[in-house]
């Protein structure tokens, strides 16, 4: 048994290739959840699940074409540029191990198998794909209590839903992931918590959801009373897996508040049934290390420094260029990149006021349809007054199979945006510096 588990390790590392035992579904199903399962299970984005023998083992074949060609699992950024904690792609160990149990018929295994002992971690990770894509179960679920109906007229959307809470405590939050019933429809997410300690205000009174369509947000917000002490802000967006925070990281859900969930519905050509809302992991200890966010650039701080202005003419690539200045010492836990359909190249780089440069992010092939929270494997320290920089091309030509316009227009970004728009944004996931945060392992 100690020889087996020595061999899987080795295996697992690249080092050697599965000759003494057969491999079997319970052989490779640790694989398969952790690289494919987060995304191919029931209710998210891709378009099958693969959380089951029986679903694998019908798509064997259409499994082995797209992990030798290297389509899948996608992954987008360059990791000799970066490399990051999260990287979905097969190692060749994993590789190998997956495509040799494909051609000796992909056997299902059992537990007098030599490989036998997976079966409960097998089922128990099988069981929690089904409502998350974490290691855990949620502590909490917060989301609508009835479907929402996007119609099917092809117009897109914009529903801001809210969801009020109140708890007898605080809670600490170590991870937190959007949920929903029905992820193909949903362009992308954001949503923040708001605390309200003042009994007077009616958490629960006022619209259970406001339709912030494009031409009429100019008009008074009926969310603003809620939204004057934000507690966190985050989203989802295409391939976005969990968001989490290591060690004694994480910020504190408030006792009393409201939950607004601005959730973009791509154009549908059929009436869909929309459920929206978010998991959270309570932390059993204290939040000493409070995460925070802001978004850079389009839609976020210095979006009105964009050089040149972010007008995309059509029938060209354009590059944009941002530097923004950063005011406190900083330790990044992640980045999340963003552009819509006619992204291109995004690059990432902090420059230090000793002229330094550190590597952040490059996306060498934009896809909006694979998008991630990149983590890093370690904190990376941003010293006080360095330059965050971005550099972004985009393809508003013909040439480009993602133009949402045929043929090309100009495009121009004015805050939220349709698809038809773009974006700009940079994500910088961090907490104050501390001394010694560079050599911490995330």
């Amino acid at each position: 048994m100690r020889k087996t588990a020595a061999c899987i390790i080795l295996l697992f590392a690249g080092l050697i290739t599965v000759n003494a035992q057969p491999v079997t579904y319970r052989t490779v199903a640790p694989v398969i959840f952790n690289k494919c399962a987060t995304c191919h299970r029931a209710g998210d984005a891709a378009p099958f699940s693969l959380t089951s023998y029986p679903d694998v083992r019908k798509r064997i074949s259409f499994i082995k074409k797209v992990i030798t060609d290297g389509y899948m699992p996608p992954w987008r950024a360059d990791a000799r540029y970066r490399d990051f904690a999260n990287h979905r792609l097969l190692t060749e160990g994993e590789k190998q191990l997956l495509l040799q149990w494909i051609d000796n018929n992909a056997p299902e295994g059992t537990n007098n198998a030599p490989d036998g002992g997976h079966e409960d971690q097998v089922e128990a990770r099988r069981s929690l794909l089904q409502v998350t894509g974490w290691y855990r179960k949620p502590d909490l679920t917060m989301k609508l209590d009835s479907a929402f109906t996007v119609k099917g007229d092809n117009t897109e959307r914009f529903i801001v839903f809210k969801l009020p809470f109140e708890f007898s405590e605080e809670h600490s939050i170590e991870a937190i992931e959007f949920f929903t019933n029905n992820k193909k429809i949903i362009h992308h997410a954001n949503y923040g918590f708001y605390e309200i300690a003042d009994t007077a205000v009616d958490i629960g009174g006022g619209p259970r959801l406001v339709n912030s369509a494009d031409d009429d947000r100019r008009r008074p917000d009926p969310y603003g009373l809620y939204k004057k002490k934000m507690t966190y802000y985050t989203g989802w967006i295409p391939g976005t897996s969990v968001e989490s925070y290591p060690n004694d990281f994480g910020w504190v859900m408030p006792k009393r508040g409201v939950l607004l969930i601005t959730t973009h519905y791509s154009a549908s050509a059929l009436d869909e049934q929309s459920i929206v809302g978010v998991n959270l992991f309570f932390r059993k200890g204290a939040v000493r290390r409070p995460v925070q966010i802001i978004s850079l650039g389009s839609g976020g701080v210095a979006e009105s420094d964009i050089s040149p202005p972010f007008f995309i003419p059509r029938d060209r690539v354009s590059t944009f260029h941002l530097k923004v200045k950063t005011k406190d010492e900083q330790s990044l836990l992640a980045v999340w990149p963003h552009m819509h359909l006619l992204g291109k190249e995004f690059f990432a780089y902090a420059v230090t006021p000793a002229g330094d440069t550190i590597h952040l992010v490059h996306i060498p092939d934009w896809d909006f349809r694979w998008q991630e929270l990149y983590k890093f494997k370690n904190l990376i320290r941003i010293p006080k007054g360095s330059v965050i920089n971005m550099d972004c091309t985009y393809d508003n030509t013909a040439n480009n199979p993602f133009n949402p316009n045929a043929p090309p227009e100009g495009v121009f970004s004015v805050g939220d945006m349709s698809s038809k728009n773009e974006m700009m944004t940079l994500l910088l996931i961090y907490v104050p510096y501390r001394e010694g945060d560079e050599q911490m392992v995330l």
